[in-house]
């Protein structure tokens, strides 16, 4: 009970540049009972011989997996399904975990065994090619995830379902919890809130998160356990250089899911898009049938 099993997941695609300092700081952790999971995407540089190198070179298992690229939903779900422990551990191929950062997740779910999630603030290595001065807007604009919210103490945030209902829900960032490389939840909690939606690119992270925040308190550590790390080939930054944007569906998703949750200024907005929505759909779908009545009429 005291030292259940963790599986750290580290989903992988062309990732040699920075995954042996992630893999590095999987050997440092004080915390020794732990599985690797790797799922790759097929890539084509040395990632699999890094990650081979790595499973030779460890005293604990590392389980390495090839899959079909069907998005990136889809293998963070299939280091799920492949994890033996009783908690999962997201490292993405490029960020880093400290030394202590199972070790201290670990001790929350003992201390509060109600919780659905925990994570951490987290550091950032920003890569030579990303120090700009954008890069460092950015980052005072999404640094501190839970600036909105009080400590429960000086050490970290207790976070309920409450906080959909705080009109300021969503101004500014969308994010409230963290990157995957922060978190940390039981395995057997995907049987009530299922896996990651692979119908999404960008929000599928925070989405999961407030499934199960909509169910089980969250837990975030008021101090950084991880470094995430900021360059221009990671998935965030190639995304927003091309259509691959579902942003703009987040509306739906709290509409559907969230609503009665949400402050009632909140509702109202959403309840006035959907209505111009509808209102869009209806013209449109009148002049495809005038359009359809006279395409018809002519090919008789």
């Amino acid at each position: 009970m005291n030292n259940q099993l963790v599986s750290i997941c580290i989903p992988t695609y062309n990732g040699a540049k920075f995954l042996q300092e992630s893999l590095d700081s999987v050997n440092a952790q004080s915390y020794k009972n732990i599985e690797v999971i790797i799922s790759d995407d097929n890539s084509t540089d040395k990632t699999l011989e890094i990650c081979t190198k790595f499973k030779e070179n460890t005293q604990f298992p590392v389980s390495i997996y090839t899959h079909q690229p069907q998005g990136i939903g889809a293998n963070w779900n299939h280091c799920i399904e492949k994890a033996n422990g009783v908690y999962i551990k997201f490292l993405f191929q490029d960020d880093i975990l400290y030394d202590t950062c199972i070790e201290e997740m670990v001790e929350i779910y003992k201390k509060y065994p109600e919780i659905g999630l925990v994570a951490s603030k987290r550091d950032f290595i920003i890569d030579i090619n990303m120090k700009s001065e954008q890069t460092e807007i950015w980052i005072k604009k999404y640094k501190d995830l839970q600036r909105d919210y009080e400590l429960s103490d000086n050490s970290m945030y207790y976070l309920t379902n409450t906080i959909f209902g705080e009109e300021s829900f969503l101004d500014t960032h969308r994010n409230k919890i963290g990157e995957p490389s922060c978190v940390m939840f039981r395995k057997d909690i995907t049987k009530s809130v299922g896996l990651f939606d692979i119908k999404l690119k960008q929000i599928l992270d925070y989405e999961y998160w407030y499934r199960i925040l909509k169910n089980k308190p969250v837990i975030v550590i008021n101090k950084p356990l991880v470094a995430f790390r900021i360059h221009e080939n990671q998935a965030t930054n190639i995304n927003k250089t091309t259509e691959i944007n579902d942003y703009n569906i987040y509306h739906t998703i709290l509409h559907k899911e969230y609503y009665r949750y949400l402050h009632d200024s909140l509702k109202k907005s959403l309840d006035n898009e959907f209505s111009k929505r509808n209102i869009l759909k209806k013209y449109v779908f009148k002049k495809y049938k005038s359009l359809k009545a006279k395409i018809e009429k002519w090919l008789r």
